[in-house]
């Protein structure tokens, strides 16, 4: 079966064959942002209990596809959705090498920092926050540079880790699950026996009492193991296949009967996939423009815009 990096590649090339394709995958990246909206009501949710979320993922920020004029736009739009709590799903360095400038760390935190919310910006790292830092695979362990950006510019990053936040005198769990993919790389420069930092139980665990509980992990695919007691997981990692035609990405396989790429799913939790706002293996979107999601909880129904 061809893999996603593969096929995403392939597209790229045979896109170059139709001038006005190839121009508006190129351009969407770059050109194009829209809000999406959710409005859900978990069985796990008190009906009582309005919460609005504003959702990032897959920042990938790189000169030119997304710059930090382009990255401040995306903070100034979230910041007037008004989200009583803001989270950040992973994946804020560049995901390919087709750029002009790889931004640093120290730079991209700095206008994230700018994000306001009432209950806060909360983050997870992704697999390419681990895969892009070099010393960081050779070890086989450490700090990601990416944290160390985030927590040094006021953003608590969450590894296998909780908290417990209230609004209006209803308490509700964070938590943020590591990520499953990030030494993935070190294969190549050692023998592991594992490439995920993730672990689903323990972090589960440090619940101490019935809340309800939202599931920040970057890529979705756990969701086929996560338990009923979670009210809703937020995923990023996907970007919707970056290809997504007539509500079909190819470039997603499904796992176990599921195909975790984009939008809402019930299973045991509801999940979102967020199509992201950045790109990997190549700079090109279609069908599948970069998004800011809003998710409301303790509303009826599900409205996509």
């Amino acid at each position: 079966m061809i893999s996603r990096r593969q096929f995403l590649r392939s597209v790229g090339g045979l896109t170059a064959v139709s001038a006005s394709t190839a121009a508006y995958g190129f351009g969407e990246p770059v050109f194009r942002l829209r809000l999406v909206n959710y409005e859900l009501s978990p069985r796990q949710w008190p009906a009582d209990f309005p919460l609005k979320i504003a959702v990032l993922a897959d920042v990938h920020a790189c000169d030119p596809w997304m710059s930090l004029d382009h990255i401040e736009a995306i903070v100034e739009r979230t910041n007037a959705l008004n989200a009583d709590i803001i989270v950040m799903l992973g994946d804020y360095v560049a995901g390919h090498r087709h750029v002009t400038r790889f931004i640093p760390a120290s730079e991209w935190a700095a206008v994230l920092a700018r994000l306001k919310a009432p209950l806060g910006v909360h983050a997870i790292l992704g697999n390419h926050d681990y895969w892009e830092d070099k010393t960081v695979q050779r070890q086989g362990q450490g700090m990601p540079i990416a944290r160390r950006a985030l927590e040094g510019a006021g953003i608590p990053v969450y590894e296998n880790d909780v908290v417990r936040l209230a609004k209006d005198g209803h308490p509700f769990w964070l938590a943020g699950l590591g990520d499953q993919l990030a030494y993935l790389p070190a294969r190549r420069y050692r023998r592991i026996s594992r490439v995920g930092v993730d672990d689903l139980g323990a972090t589960l665990a440090k619940v101490t009492d019935d809340a309800p509980v939202i599931l920040l992990a970057h890529e979705p695919d756990i969701a086929l193991r996560v338990p009923s007691r979670v009210a809703l997981q937020l995923s990023g990692h996907t970007h919707g296949g970056q290809v997504r035609l007539l509500g079909w990405s190819p470039a997603v396989p499904a796992k176990r009967g599921v195909k975790l790429v984009y939008g809402h799913l019930k299973l045991k939790c509801d999940v979102i996939v967020s199509g992201g706002l950045g790109c990997s293996i190549m700079p090109f979107r279609l069908g599948v423009p970069p998004e800011i999601v809003q998710v409301t909880l303790g509303t009826k129904g599900t409205v996509v815009s």
